[in-house]
Order: C-alpha cells, then structure tokens, then sequence
C-alpha cells in the first residue's frame, strides 16, 4: 500500500489557472516555448535562477529579431513598435499571476528589477527539453549503485533509510522505468518501419537501429554489466535487511520521521520497498528483458522482410512497365503537359501506390504442435554435483572455437617467429581450417594484424578462396 500517495494534492490545486494556456489554446504556442527555453538556458551559468531583467529581456529581443519574429504576435496588447518591446511583453506574459513561470523582484542592494524562473517554471522547461532531446541513461549504473550501496554498509549506516533503503528503491523503480521505456521506443520503431515508402529510408532506418543510442546501453546491460552478476549478492543482501530486527527498527522510525507516516504505516512501507525491490530484480526484470529481446528480433524481422518486398517489387514485367509510366508523369508534370490533356484522358495518368507481394518476401510459419495432455513436474533442490555438471555442459554448449581471442592465437602460432603469413602456408586439412583461416581474417585488424590482398584464388575443399598475406601491425606482437 503506497501511503506517500495518499498525501499527495492535486496538481491543479498547485499550479495557476492558466498555467497551460500558451502552450494548448494560442496560436503561438511554439514562440511561448521556444522563449520559455531560451529564458531557462540564461541560467545555466548563474548561480541561482534569479538574474537582471535587462539580460533576459535583450536575449529574448535578439532572438525574435534573428528569427524573424512579427510585431503582431499578440494584437490585445495594442500596436508593438520594436523586438524589445515584444520582448518585454513576453516577459509580462510569463510573470503574470495566471501563468507563473517567472516572478519579477527588486534587488534590495541595487534596486535593480530582477526574474526569478519559479520552480514550476523550472520543471516546466526541463520537461519541455527532455520531450525535443531525451537523455541517455545508463542502464547498468542503477544496478552498480544498488550493489555499492548494500556492499558498503558504512556508508549509510548514520541514515540507513534515507542513504541506505530509500537509494537502492529509488534505484530499482529508475530501472525498471527506463526499460519500459525503451520497450515502448523498440515498439514504435517497429511501427515506423512498416509504414516505410521507399528503400532508401528503410536502410536509413536499419542503420539508425544497428548504430543507435539505446543499443548501446541495452548491450552494455545484457553482457559486460549483467545483472544476473550482482542478482544472488543483492537478493541476500536484502533478505539479511529484513531479517535484522534492530537494522529494521533504525530503518522504519526514520521512514516515520522523512516520510510523516506513523510507525504501522512507516513499517508496511519499508517492507513493501523491500518486498518491491527484490521482485523486480529477481523476477520482473527478466520478464522485460524477455519482452524487449522479442521486440528487437521482431523488428529485424520485420526490416529485412520489407527490405526484400521493396526490392523484388519492381523486378518483373508489372514493375517495369509501372515504373516507365511514373517516368512519363513524372515528365509531364515538370513540363505542364497534362494541364493540357483532356478531361477524358486525365485518369490514364493518374497513378496510385500499387504494391503486390512475390513468394520470395513471404516467411511460411512453422505450424505449432499442440500441447494435448498437462505435464505436472515437481521442483527439485540441485545438489553442488548437479550445478557443477550444468555449468561445464553450458560452458560447453557456449564454446566458441572461432572467437577473436582464439583467433589471434591461431595466427601467431601458424606466423611463429616471421612477421608476414601467406595463406598457402596455412594448414587447410578440413572444414574447420578453412572456417578458421576466414575468421582469423575477419579479426584480423582487430587483433594486430593487417590483410593485404593478393592476386588469384586458391582452392580448397571445392571453394575459391582470395588469395591473401597476414602481416603483422608495425613488425611487433600486438
């Protein structure tokens, strides 16, 4: 039961009447905001958010000059001579009390006026810059902060709810948003990608995804900083919290005392912060994590099918003949030919987005087998024998005989003490050495090495293989 929420007031019971009006109902919306956001970017080098209003007033006036910006923009205000005073219009506007995203003061010392963004004010454009330019976050750093936080006891052994408990919730409610964010965004991508037009953009698209930001962050999570790394350590961690009566009693008169709840209320709150922050991290992380892997092969899937539609569209006589008519249009438009045609003759060209679909763009579905009678299965404590022979047979089955490491092994072996390797000298008894010569040249660069191509082929196990030298970077050992 969430007690904090029930002391929370109504938004509207806090903010002025009018606060939205600039930004739903007036047709200059986009000027409000834009200014808004330039008034907020003023205080980045301050101190605090209360500067001279001559400053304010002439970034704004430079800025509605530089773009161009109409007098008229507000004609209840009577006939506006210059940008400045526009400027200081606007500013009347934002201080006003049925808005309330500036307050204007005077300075005791100078008597100086000065504009004071008010927090509302603040917020409001903070949000406004995250909706035009997200931030990137850091999924794994949520997890680090949790693992640091509950390794190092001491650090908050003073303030265990405030440094201590509260830290570690505040962080897994952070990840667990920031996820579901970013499966809502793999979503729309796929979304997007379906209603593409032309081939060009869908490679754009392809691009975008394989070099985008949330890849980055979403791969870094799932390999290097795993979560399933710290998952035993923290899930012990706060089982031992909520075990320890005196550390839990420290715990919940402090949550009394932050949070202004009385000690029953207090105590089902901390335990339900504990209670919550496990679940997340031992179950309902994986089901998001399950959840956005499906999205990203979806979304694959989905671009390379309607990359081969796009591209077999137009490989038959249908598509041809289409295409040499668009031509024609096309002609006829730029030289005002087909204003000239008659009534009549007008619907022969006129064209429309006729698309058809070819046996090579569609994926038959594998046809499911029906699950006929319910299989109960009893769950089973593994003894230490049983988890060592899991590990080594998923060790096993993770093998990669053909990794970069083993990769650059194999070459420096078969180069031993020479700089320069011809790839007549590399042994080719079977398959696998010739899977092994073409991955050694694929890392090549990425191990030391560098691939200088020679001229003809040679042949092996019925394949042309180019011919070509591994050499190594700089005549040293990388």
């Amino acid at each position: 039961m969430d007690y904090l929420q029930q002391k929370r007031i109504n938004v509207f019971d806090v903010i002025p009447a009018g606060f939205f009006n600039y930004l739903a109902s007036n047709s200059n919306q986009r000027l409000y905001v834009e200014c808004l956001e330039l008034i907020y970017r003023q205080y980045e080098r301050e101190i605090s958010y209360c500067i001279p209003r001559n400053q304010i007033r002439d970034a704004l006036a430079i800025y509605l000059l530089e773009n161009h910006v109409s007098l008229d923009v507000d004609q209840e205000a009577g006939p506006i001579k210059t940008h400045g005073e526009l400027a200081s219009d606007i500013l009347r506007k934002f201080c006003s009390k049925s808005v309330g995203w500036l307050e204007e003061e005077n300075n005791e010392a100078t008597y100086e006026k000065q504009i004071l963004m008010t927090e509302r004010g603040i917020l409001l454009a903070e949000f406004l810059t995250q909706l035009k330019k997200p931030e990137k976050e850091e999924y794994s750093g949520y997890i680090f902060n949790i693992y640091n936080t509950l390794r190092n006891t001491e650090q908050w052994a003073e303030h265990p709810y405030v440094n201590g408990m509260k830290s570690i919730y505040q962080n897994a409610r952070f990840l667990s948003k920031s996820l579901k964010r970013l499966s809502t965004f793999i979503r729309k991508v796929i979304e997007k990608m379906v209603n593409e037009e032309t081939l060009e953009s869908l490679t754009e698209n392809l691009l975008e995804y394989f070099d985008g930001s949330f890849i980055r962050e979403y791969s870094r999570l799932t390999k290097q900083q795993n979560i399933h790394i710290y998952r035993g350590f923290i899930k012990a961690r706060l089982d031992e919290m909520k075990e320890d009566a005196a550390l839990l009693d420290i715990i919940v008169g402090e949550c009394m005392k932050e949070e202004e709840l009385d000690e029953a209320e207090a105590r089902d709150y901390v335990e339900d912060m504990i209670l919550s922050s496990k679940r997340f991290l031992t179950e309902d992380y994986d089901r998001i994590m399950k959840v956005i892997k499906h999205k990203i092969n979806v979304y694959l899937q989905v671009a390379i099918g309607r990359a081969r539609f796009l591209r077999n569209r137009e490989v038959d006589e249908r598509g041809n003949i289409e295409q040499t008519i668009r031509y024609i249009v096309e002609e006829m438009e730029e030289l005002d030919w087909k204003e000239g045609l008659p009534d009549k003759m007008r619907g022969l060209f006129t064209l429309g987005t006729q698309e058809f679909i070819d046996r090579s763009s569609l994926r038959y579905p594998r046809k499911q087998r029906s699950v006929r009678n319910a299989a109960v299965a009893e769950i089973e404590e593994m003894t230490q024998e049983d988890i060592e022979n899991s590990r080594k047979a998923q060790e096993k089955e993770a093998y990669n005989p053909f990794s970069k490491d083993r990769m650059r092994e194999y070459l420096l072996l078969c180069m031993g003490e020479g700089n320069t390797l011809a790839v007549e000298d590399m042994p080719f008894n079977d398959k696998n050495d010739l899977l092994a010569a073409l991955s050694a040249a694929v890392y090549a660069e990425e191990n030391g090495f560098e691939i200088i191509p020679a001229e003809g082929y040679l042949e092996t196990d019925h394949l042309l293989l180019r011919r070509f030298e591994v050499k190594r970077r700089n005549g040293d050992e990388y």
